[in-house]
Parts: structure tokens; sequence; C-alpha cells
């Protein structure tokens, strides 16, 4: 990337104007806050794991100014109470709780952010209550199948990071590593505490190794910590030996007619270890309305350097009202980023970093135009393959972060 160009960053550490606590009725009270613009239309971020509770640097994927922010720990994490329960923790039991959140906010309908397991609750969520849903916004595609959980947990990622999955391995007998997940299952739900603390240190360790395209000692430190690990790993483990609690493996994707007409973005880095690309992919195969942002230099991090600007330029966008669906689909294949972005009729597109080629798509995947000279502009047919729309690719340089 040119030194000239800055990527943008998020917007300034805010603290909640409100927070609360949801009685659930059966055992768990739910943390919840929110930030930003009371008057704002509302978004709310559903948070990794399962498990994996909230980060205060999520309330900084939004302009603070605009959005009505929305962020809750799930059951058994975070702030919420009781720690690391298993019982009465199914993922039927997060929707029902972000839908009497929701009502308990007097929101009719909010937009839904969620990244690799928030991106698995926010599909099914809005798959379960479309009509509350305006926008949604996914990263890192989980989808809940056993090819998903088999490529992290058994065979796979173990291919990229051989000496981080040493450390996986090893708090589990040679002769119980056919089934690692049903093996971590036992110790993770017994009763001796030590062993299953440091199992879960080993299990939530693996994931925080392997989430960013470069090591961060950081991220491993915080899923290291004993009260993180614990609740990630016994909850995570818990839904995924139970698939997710889901009526069938491909349910997600058997549903999305239910979802079709939602605004969507989806944002996946290229070397996503935790939930590779395939996933996002078959995703937006079956779902070619959302738009499809594919980052060629990140990891799974919502963090990394290449998908931050990616999940808040989204952000930006349903804040600012644009739900109209694409005439065309803009590919900058070949650049220092590679991203499919909605165009619209007529539009000029702004393609960041694009340095080499612009493919031009329409709506159903049909290639329409092909430029690689460089940046300039293009004529290329609109989705009805009739009208011609003018389009333009340039640079588009961030702003300094303030």
């Amino acid at each position: 990337m040119p030194e000239t160009t800055r990527r943008r960053g998020m917007y300034p550490t805010i603290e909640p104007y409100a927070t609360g606590m949801l009685d659930t009725g059966d055992g768990h009270h739910v943390y919840f806050e929110q930030c930003g613009n009371p008057e704002g239309p509302a978004i709310v971020f559903l948070h990794g794991g399962p498990g994996g509770g909230g980060d205060t640097n999520a309330r900084r994927f939004f302009d603070p100014a605009r959005w009505r922010i929305v962020l809750l720990d799930q059951r058994g994490c975070g702030r919420s109470r009781p720690h690391a329960e298993l019982a009465n923790n199914t993922t039927w039991h997060l929707i029902d709780d972000i839908e009497a959140i929701r009502a308990r906010l007097g929101i009719e309908s909010w937009s839904v952010f969620g990244g690799s397991w928030g991106s698995t609750l926010s599909l099914l969520y809005a798959q379960a209550h479309p009509t509350r849903v305006r926008s949604l916004v996914l990263r890192g595609i989980f989808m809940l199948r056993r090819s998903e959980l088999a490529w992290f947990y058994q065979q796979g990622a173990n291919m990229v990071w051989p000496e981080r999955w040493q450390d996986y391995l090893a708090p589990i007998p040679a002769a119980e590593r056919d089934d690692l997940l049903a093996a971590y299952h036992r110790r993770l739900t017994g009763n001796d505490h030590e062993e299953a603390l440091r199992c879960a240190r080993a299990w939530s360790v693996w994931e925080g190794a392997t989430s960013c395209l470069q090591p961060s000692e950081v991220m491993v430190g915080k899923f290291g910590a004993d009260e993180f690990a614990l609740a990630m790993a016994r909850i995570e483990c818990h839904y995924f030996v139970n698939g997710g609690f889901l009526d069938r493996e491909w349910q997600i994707l058997d549903r999305i007619d239910r979802i079709r007409d939602i605004p969507a973005v989806i944002v996946q880095g290229r070397y996503d270890m935790v939930c590779p690309a395939r996933s996002a992919w078959e995703l937006h195969r079956a779902w070619p309305q959302a738009d499809f942002w594919v980052v060629p230099d990140a990891g799974h991090s919502a963090f990394e350097a290449g998908i931050l600007p990616e999940l808040v330029s989204a952000t930006d966008r349903f804040a600012g009202g644009s739900m109209s669906r694409p005439a065309l689909i803009i590919h900058a294949a070949a650049g220092a980023r590679e991203r499919t972005q909605a165009a619209h009729d007529p539009v000029t597109a702004q393609v960041r970093d694009f340095q080499f080629g612009l493919i031009a798509v329409a709506a159903d995947g049909t290639l329409v135009a092909d430029q690689t000279a460089g940046i300039g502009t293009l004529y290329a047919a609109s989705a009805d393959g009739q009208n011609r729309t003018f389009v333009q690719a340039e640079r588009l340089h961030w702003p300094a972060d303030s």
C-alpha cells in the first residue's frame, strides 16, 4: 500500500449511557448496554465464541453521533451471570434474549452486526425474526457445519499452525485424539476443575493464536486468561458437540430466502484460519444480493488492519440510510485489496487501494465488462443486460485518523 494511503481506523473510545441486566427467568442474567445517540437508528453487536463476551472496543465500529449502539454479553460469559453456565444455554435461548432486549428497549427494528459465531447468530436471528432486521454486517462467516468444525478442531488448520496445534493436543491422551471435540467436552464438563481449566486454556489459546494473519501475543494473552478461557471453551464446546442446536446442518443456507431482501455486507479475510473463506463464498453464492468483500491481506480477527475499515465502512453506509439494491457488482480483482462492492445506477465506484484492474459483473454473477489496464473508466451493461451504465474506479485516500 502506498504510504500516502491510510486505512481507516475505529471511532473514538466511548462509554455507555445506559446499562442493564435481562433476567431471563431460567437462571441467567444477561448484561446489555447502550452507547452513542439515543435518537439514532439502532444496531446490535453480537460477539463471537459462543462464550467470547463483549469487548469495549466493539463500540468503536459505529459512528456514535449517528447510531444507537446496543451490545450484550451472551449467556454465561462476559458480564452476564452465572459465569460459564451451560444449563439453558442454546442458540435458541440466545435468540430469545436478543428479542427480549429489543422489546425492552422499545426498538421496532435494528441493524445486526456479527462476526465468526456472531455471524452465525446474526443469520439465525434474522431468519427467525426477519421483520426486525433492517440490515446485516457479517464478518468471518461460520455456519456450524461439521466440515467447518472438523477443519479447526480435528484436521485442517493444524497443517498451517503445527506448533500451536501441539499445544492444543497436549491435554488429550493420544488414544482419544480421533474425536477431539468429544475428548475436550468430557474434560470441560467434568468434576476436575483444574483439568477443566487446563483444557480451557489450551482450547481458547488455539483460537486466539490463529485468529490473526500476523500472530498477536496480546490476543493470545486475552484468550489464555482463566475466566475468559473457561467461559469460551466450555460454551463453545457445548454448542459444537450439539451441532449448535440447529434443526439440521445446512439450516442457514436452506433458509436463506427468509432474509434474501435484507440489505447485507459480508466481509471475509482471505487467510482466515478459524472460519475459512469457503463458507463465506458458499453464503455469497446462495445469497448474491448481499455485498461480498474479500480482504486478501487478513485472517480472522475483526481488528485486522484490512478487515476493520471494511466493517466501519459498512456501518457508515447503513447509518446513512443506504439500503438500496445494487445494479452492478464491482470487483477490484487485482489490487492491494480484493472486494466486491455494490454499485448503483449510475455510480462512481470508489475502490480502495485499487491498482491494476476492474471487473464488473451483474448482480447474478454474469461477467459484463473487464478492464485490466489500470485505474480509469469503463462502460458496462447494467444488471438487466440492456441499459449502459457508466462506472468509474478511482483510488480513495482515507483521511488521517483523528
